[in-house]
């Protein structure tokens, strides 16, 4: 079942899977391109009706896929898997990787321990390639090979990222850059100051979605990754992100920090496919964004 067959003929995907693998009962096949085990030139299909073309590569993986928007552990969805990588949506709390105090109730140990399934000594693992900090949640990627991660961190700056943050407060412009330069030296809490051999220059570009008297939803666009950025420099506009006591936030109203990852664009490792993934706003924040009183 594992061999790549061409297409000859234009048709929609799942006729080609029954009438390639007649052997194969029918159900089976539904249930591996609902799980990812259907590729298209490499690239995962879960469409039935995927349209093909003569010159198309087809191959149905014995390995089974993580069925998009699928619920692991410790409250981690995972957005998209194949081979190469796994897209996933971190809830807050939960670290990326581990830190000195904490090992296993991780993000890192958890996709680990994920792809092992029963089998705990086996050498799969992930590979970490980008962080949000623990209080945040949203899009995260994580790679399954070494290529792939060297890929993914090679090109990550020119990726497009976006957050959503429910800060307090209204910012001068409703949409508008922030710039600065960041002292990232102390390990529990960045600042911004002058220019320097220690700092590193952030830029982060906003737009405000709603407001009130007391909150704003904005949306992000970071240009830099810097640790912190958007926390640091909303709070120095005046508007820090709720529940960011850290950076001067006064109400705590969500119980977690206001800060989402929403949306990730990047290219795919092995492919080259451009790749995008959005994640909506967690009730919890939604509830205190204007308009969703």
């Amino acid at each position: 079942m594992n061999r790549p067959v061409t297409v000859s003929t234009p048709g929609e995907l799942l006729a080609f899977l029954f009438s390639t693998w007649p052997e194969t009962k029918k159900t089976k096949i539904r249930s591996l391109l609902k799980h990812q085990s259907v590729t298209v030139n490499g690239a995962p299909v879960t469409q039935f009706n995927h349209p093909l073309l003569p010159g198309d590569v087809v191959r149905i993986s014995p390995v089974r896929y993580a069925a998009p928007k699928t619920s692991i552990s410790s409250g981690i969805k995972v957005w998209f898997e194949d081979e190469h990588l796994l897209v996933i949506d971190k809830p807050s709390g939960l670290l990326s990787i581990a830190s000195n105090a904490e090992e296993e109730k991780t993000a890192y140990f958890q996709l680990t321990n994920y792809l092992r399934g029963s089998n705990l000594k086996g050498r799969e693992r992930v590979w970490i390639v980008h962080r949000l900090d623990k209080e945040t949640s949203g899009l995260m990627v994580f790679a399954k090979t070494p290529e792939a991660k060297e890929f993914l961190q090679g090109h990550w700056d020119g990726n497009e990222k976006h957050y959503e943050a429910v800060v307090e407060g209204r910012l001068r412009s409703r949409e508008g850059t922030m710039a600065c330069d960041l002292d990232e030296t102390n390990k529990f809490k960045v600042r911004i100051t002058k220019a320097s051999e220690l700092t590193r220059h952030a830029i982060t570009h906003y737009k405000v979605l709603s407001e009130n008297s007391r909150v704003s939803l904005v949306q992000l666009r970071l240009e830099t990754g810097r640790r912190h950025q958007i926390r640091v420099q909303l709070a120095a506009e005046g508007c820090p992100v709720i529940g960011d006591e850290k950076y001067g936030a006064a109400t705590d109203p969500a119980g977690r920090l206001g800060l989402h990852a929403t949306f990730l664009k990047f290219s795919h490792p092995d492919t080259r496919e451009e790749m995008r993934f959005s994640s909506p706003l967690p009730k919890a924040l939604s509830a205190h964004a204007p308009g969703k009183e």
